[in-house]
């Protein structure tokens, strides 16, 4: 017997008895369609097993039970916590979760909530600082409002909302007080030349990060130049290589604050390679507490960031008032700082990394 081709959309409307046009807009539920006409088209498609169209996951409210998730990595120990957060809450509420990964690249977001809002996806989540400009902005909005006409939810984890009326829920946690608070403390252990390292001009959590380490670093009568903030982005190579760069030009400073505890594993690497040792010669505190941060050598001290809670709060909050799609929602969730073993008193003196015989300039 010949195997049966993809069942069509005409196939279904002829079972139904009502036209292709009509059983699209059931399947989209992007158009009123009187229950009864609803009822007919989903049973003519699920009798047909029309599972191959994207519209298909839809069926039985399938579509608004599924939870997506928009992260920039999928390899970051950050994001990949958020998104068990996000898993979490919603198998808690009976829901399915996808996600996806933009690698950074606004196109690839684009298309990935179009893609979500087509799947007929309840909540459409997306995780993570970004650079916010005229073009972030503009994106954000439309996804907003296209998604609340689809009967969908935007969700923005971890990054700011461009407008406060916009139709969205905003979670995230306070990145200033954050390292306002880690700055203070490499500070009462006796450090005055604080870098940070680790700085990406514009992205809303780098940004924040770093105005909390210049405000602690004013509230103590310590100044911080602009060579005090190094932008190298984040990433554990990026840490590796801007901290041997740094040791190659400078041994005036006794602490780093990395932007983030993938850059403090780079930094600790760089550091141990150039002979020098953590906290003894060099202070290092990072931002996040991922898993690893207890197992680096010496274990991290830095800030404690909810990542799981951000994604089950995500989720938790959206769901909260479904009916309020027009609502904008913001929560705030808390951090603190986890004390380990590489912060010490600063060191008496440290001479430069001597390179090729030289001294560096």
């Amino acid at each position: 017997m010949a195997a049966k081709g993809r069942v069509t959309i005409r196939e279904v409307a002829e079972q139904a008895g009502v036209s292709p046009a009509t059983v699209s807009r059931v399947l989209s539920g992007n158009y009123p369609v009187p229950p009864a006409t609803r009822t007919r088209v989903l049973r003519a498609a699920q009798s047909l097993d029309y599972v191959a169209n994207a519209h298909a996951r839809a069926l039985v409210g399938g579509g608004r039970s599924m939870v997506a998730v928009v992260l920039r990595q999928l390899t970051s120990p950050f994001y990949a916590q958020v998104a068990e957060g996000v898993e979490a809450e919603a198998s808690d509420h009976g829901r399915l979760c996808l996600v996806g990964s933009t690698g950074g690249d606004p196109r690839r977001e684009t298309e990935l909530v179009q893609l979500m809002r087509e799947e007929g996806a309840g909540l459409v989540i997306l995780v993570g600082g970004i650079v916010e400009d005229d073009a972030y902005r503009e994106r954000v909005t439309r996804y907003a409002h296209a998604l609340k006409a689809a009967g969908s939810r935007l969700v923005l984890c971890g990054r700011p909302s461009p407008d406060q009326e916009l139709p969205a829920v905003v979670v995230e946690f306070d990145n200033e007080a954050g390292a306002h608070a880690l700055t203070s403390h490499l500070v009462s252990a006796g450090h005055r030349r604080i870098v940070f390292l680790g700085g990406l001009p514009g992205n809303s959590a780098l940004d924040a990060r770093v105005a909390g380490y210049r405000a602690a670093l004013v509230a103590h009568g310590i100044g911080a130049g602009s060579e005090d903030v190094i932008d190298c982005g984040l990433g554990r190579s990026a840490g590796y290589q801007a901290m041997a760069q740094l040791l190659n030009r400078r041994s005036d400073f006794t602490a780093v604050f990395a932007g983030d505890d993938m850059v403090a594993a780079g930094a600790l690497r760089a550091v141990s390679d150039a002979g020098l040792r953590v906290p003894d010669d060099i202070s290092v505190v990072g931002y996040n507490d991922i898993p690893l941060a207890q197992d680096f050598n010496p274990p991290l001290t830095t800030v404690r960031t909810p990542a799981e809670e951000l994604g089950r709060a995500a989720v938790r909050l959206a769901l909260r008032d479904p009916d309020a799609l027009s609502s904008s929602v913001r929560h705030v969730l808390g951090t603190h700082i986890v004390v380990r073993d590489s912060v010490g008193a600063p060191a008496a003196h440290r001479k430069p990394r001597i390179v090729g015989g030289l001294a560096p300039a």
